[in-house]
């Protein structure tokens, strides 16, 4: 992209702040040019944020109706699945999968739990409960 293609296309995304991409010069050489943001961009992002909203949601339901373990819902709000919570404390897949069973979650002993309460960036109180709204973004 040149410099003078470099989208100039006012957005929520940036809220008035500016970002650098980066553009051919005359000398064909990379160098930053600051941006207000661009359309497209714009229009994934808010898909995105729609999605992880839908998510956190859906995850929040099926905790406060005990379809789920509050884990469940604490891993959607970090965005984590199985697979990377496992990776991140240490756990085999199968186990953080187990652990999304609301009766096999409040067996937990306090290890399995500040390990997970570590992982997702919270309190082993917070780990515990469901919210009374989705913590969304």
């Amino acid at each position: 992209m040149k410099i003078q293609d470099v989208p100039q296309d006012p957005g929520a995304c940036l809220a008035g702040h500016e970002k650098l991409n980066y553009a051919v010069d005359a000398q064909g050489r990379y160098v930053g040019v600051p941006t207000i943001g661009w359309e497209v961009e714009t229009a994934a992002t808010e898909v995105s944020t729609q999605v992880t909203i839908e998510r956190i949601t859906r995850a929040w339901d099926d905790a406060r109706a005990g379809r789920t373990s509050p884990l469940g819902y604490h891993m959607a709000v970090v965005q984590l699945d199985a697979a990377q919570l496992a990776t991140e404390t240490g756990l085999w897949r199968w186990q953080v999968r187990r652990h999304l069973k609301p009766a096999v979650f409040e067996k937990l002993g306090a290890a399995h739990l500040a390990r997970y309460a570590d992982a997702l960036g919270i309190p082993v109180e917070t780990l515990r409960r469901v919210p009374d709204a989705p913590d969304t973004p």
